[in-house]
């Protein structure tokens, strides 16, 4: 061991032999660590959702719940420039569209305007909403819906139509379960 010389020596010989040892085996050992990164992204991914639906489940419990879409008759009579809503005269959301958002909504779309709480009993639920016409024209119309929650998820439909012959845009409110 004497003909080795010191101990620095000695640990930098060791470490280039192990080196020279395990080298070959490299390829085994990245992709071993590689199948495992990627089986430990799966399984944070799927606690991801789970930690989701129970987020869910707590902060918008299925008793006191109420959700709101929103979707579009077929027809390019009107462009939707935006959407308030309130429940009891409280705003819960407003969203300004972009051309392509309307389009999307306009193909048989349905968004999602609001998720949230409210006390059993008697409800109001005010829909604004400002649209173009074709002639460039600005409407601005507001509806009313009077609901009574009841124990379970309610689920409330925003319905933006154009009829012919006048193409005046409406928005309808309908109450579903």
């Amino acid at each position: 061991m004497a003909a080795l010389g010191s101990p620095l020596r000695t640990s930098t010989l060791l470490g280039g032999l192990a080196f020279w040892l395990l080298h070959p085996l490299s390829g085994l050992a990245t992709e071993s660590l590689d199948h495992r990164l990627d089986r430990l992204k799966g399984e944070v991914a799927a606690l991801s959702q789970e930690l989701f639906e129970l987020e869910d489940a707590i902060l918008h419990p299925a008793d006191t719940r109420v959700s709101i879409f929103l979707s579009v008759s077929r027809g390019d009579a009107i462009a939707l420039d935006s959407i308030e809503l309130k429940i009891d005269g409280e705003p819960v959301a407003s969203h300004l569209y972009t051309d392509r958002e309307y389009a999307a909504l306009n193909e048989g779309g349905l968004q999602r305007l609001y998720v949230g709480n409210v006390p059993l009993g008697q409800h109001q639920i005010t829909a604004t909403m400002t649209a173009r016409t074709e002639n460039n024209r600005y409407l601005r119309r507001e509806t009313q819906l009077r609901f009574h929650k009841r124990r379970g998820d309610s689920r409330v439909r925003l319905l933006l139509e154009a009829p012919a012959p006048d193409y005046e845009p409406v928005l309808l409110i309908q109450e579903g379960r």
